[in-house]
């Protein structure tokens, strides 16, 4: 397995373990606005799974149909968690279809303010998605400390040790 196949993994790991925790909220907290970026957890759940299905979009070339960074796809809980899963299922799928040389293959779009053509290597843009979900489940996780609520271990160590990879 390839460290790209073993990140989508550990992704959809943590994203589980994620979800578990913030399932322990009342609608009010989850929906509260904590001064984070995109402002409460529901708002930055939502944000991933937006950002995740535009990168993936853009490796498999299809119209990704979103129309900004903020956009809410689902308002409900249940209903979010349910499409967390199916994209993160759909993500390990995409990368174990890759070849090493299709991943280093580029890929041209455009970001959504339409600012020009762009091109980047497939790994390239997987690494993006990958960091890109850590940052945000920082956010998170700090979010859900500020509800005393104590987030499982979400590294990539434990991930290893749990999956018997380590």
């Amino acid at each position: 397995m390839n460290n790209i196949a073993l990140m989508a993994r550990f992704n959809a790991w943590v994203n589980k373990r994620v979800y578990g925790c913030v399932a322990g909220l009342s609608d009010a907290d989850y929906r509260k606005d904590r001064k984070a970026y995109f402002g409460s957890i529901h708002n930055t759940l939502n944000h991933l799974l937006v950002v995740d299905r535009t990168w993936t979009s853009r490796i498999r070339s299809v119209d990704h149909g979103i129309e900004s960074l903020d956009q809410i796809l689902y308002d409900d809980f249940a209903a979010l968690r349910a499409a967390r899963e199916a994209e993160d299922a759909a993500l390990i799928e995409l990368v174990d279809g890759l070849s090493d040389e299709e991943l280093r293959r580029p890929v041209s779009y455009r970001f959504m303010t339409g600012d020009g053509r762009h091109s980047s290597r497939r790994d390239h843009i997987l690494i993006t998605l990958f960091n890109h979900q850590t940052h945000h489940r920082g956010q998170i996780h700090a979010m859900l400390t500020q509800q005393d609520i104590d987030p499982p271990p979400l590294d990539v160590i434990v991930f290893l040790e749990q999956a018997g990879l380590g």
